[in-house]
């Protein structure tokens, strides 16, 4: 299985508007970060995107994805789901509606905010994307890969994240609940989330990621969603062994 970084910022992305620090500044391409997003190449050939933010044109054209199977959301905030319209390229291609799979409330969210892709009303052109919707309601299939939901909390609200044979993405949460862990045995590959140094009260900082991850003891842990407040050379060279940030179109198999 190969999984390719679509995006690793905060929902800002970074560089931001109108900042001029040194991350938003620096020439270090791996200081570029789009919305959050992943792309898992599995090893049945089925192509799995987990997110689309509003960066999925770009990203999309990035990497050459000119082929997805389905789409998995790990909730409904903005980045992580206004790239949907872009989905109605994919139908154009394959002549088939986008499976797509969120937990019930996600689920309800993007039939609220995309109300006219669901409508019986609304004329279905190639302007209107075709979604299928399936709730999560434990671990499901995509082809042969198995994907387990882990949830996780982000805020006040409790959210999805993923894990895929011995490698997981926990993005946008600030707790791993106990009853959790146990689903994350074992891994090759942790994903995490790591906003900044600064607490916040709906990421984990920095301190506290390093510390959950070791916690899970994964081989390598990589953090993600990241503001500009972590700058990637310098951050990199004093996190401990087995940890680095992630950047966008950084490729790990697993």
């Amino acid at each position: 299985m190969k999984i390719t970084f679509l995006g690793t910022g905060t929902s800002h992305g970074v560089p931001m508007i109108g900042c001029r620090c040194a991350t938003c500044r620096s020439d270090d391409p791996r200081d570029r970060r789009l919305r959050p997003s992943i792309f898992v190449d599995a090893d049945d050939g089925m192509k799995v995107l987990v997110d689309a933010g509003p960066d999925l044109r770009t990203q999309a054209l990035a990497h050459d994805l000119g082929r997805i199977d389905a789409i998995v959301f790990t909730h409904s905030h903005a980045d992580h789901i206004l790239g949907i319209d872009e989905i109605r390229r994919y139908n154009h291609l394959y002549k088939t509606p986008m499976p797509c799979f969120a937990e019930a409330g996600t689920a309800a969210d993007i039939r609220r905010m995309f109300f006219y892709i669901f409508d019986p009303a609304t004329d279905k052109g190639g302007g209107v994307p075709q979604l299928e919707m399936f709730t999560i309601g434990g671990a499901f299939c995509i082809g042969r890969t198995e994907i387990v939901p882990v949830p996780l909390i982000h805020g006040r609200r409790q959210i999805l994240g993923l894990r895929l044979g011995r490698f997981a993405y926990l993005t946008d949460c600030n707790q791993v609940p106990e009853s959790s862990m146990s689903l994350l045995r074992n891994l090759d590959v942790l994903v995490l989330d790591a906003l900044r140094e600064r607490a916040h009260p709906t990421h984990f900082s920095l301190s506290e990621a390093i510390e959950v991850a070791r916690r899970i003891a994964p081989r390598q842990t990589y953090f993600t969603h990241m503001c500009h407040d972590l700058q990637h050379a310098p951050t990199c060279a004093r996190l401990p062994t087995g940890m680095a940030l992630a950047y966008d179109g950084l490729v790990v198999e697993c």
